[in-house]
């Protein structure tokens, strides 16, 4: 039963992350090809916007943390929000610049470090039981 619960869980943050990608890729395109700013504004702000989002769904449905200090909560999301964010950062611009990957197909292929470090760290860190 344990295991069933853990890849519900699973499975959750995967809509969760999936809801992200479309809030992300929207803002990431709407941030370059329409108001023609570099990949690193686009990504700061596709990433803020996703933010909400992601706390939202993750407190209530994800971990269905119920109660608890909701201001820690927020304070210790912030925390996995932003290393998961700077390790994809790291990533997707250390692709751009140091490999000649497109800047779409790092920022894409830095969703999955992005969510992999997220979903670890709320787990352990911000919604642990």
């Amino acid at each position: 039963m344990k295991n069933r619960e853990e890849l519900m869980r699973i499975f959750r943050f995967a809509v969760v992350g999936f809801s992200n990608f479309l809030i992300i890729s929207f803002f990431v395109w709407l941030m370059m090809d329409v108001f023609h700013r570099d990949m690193v504004v686009a990504n700061v702000i596709a990433y803020s916007v996703a933010l909400v989002n992601n706390f939202i769904w993750n407190k209530i449905w994800v971990f269905k943390a119920k109660g608890g200090n909701l201001i820690k909560e927020i304070a210790l999301n912030l925390i996995a929000y932003g290393m998961a964010y700077l390790l994809q950062l790291g990533f997707s611009f250390s692709m751009v610049e140091l490999v000649g990957f497109n800047e779409y197909l790092a920022q894409f292929l830095g969703l999955f470090i992005f969510g992999a470090t997220n979903f670890i760290m709320n787990k352990m860190l911000t919604f642990k039981k």
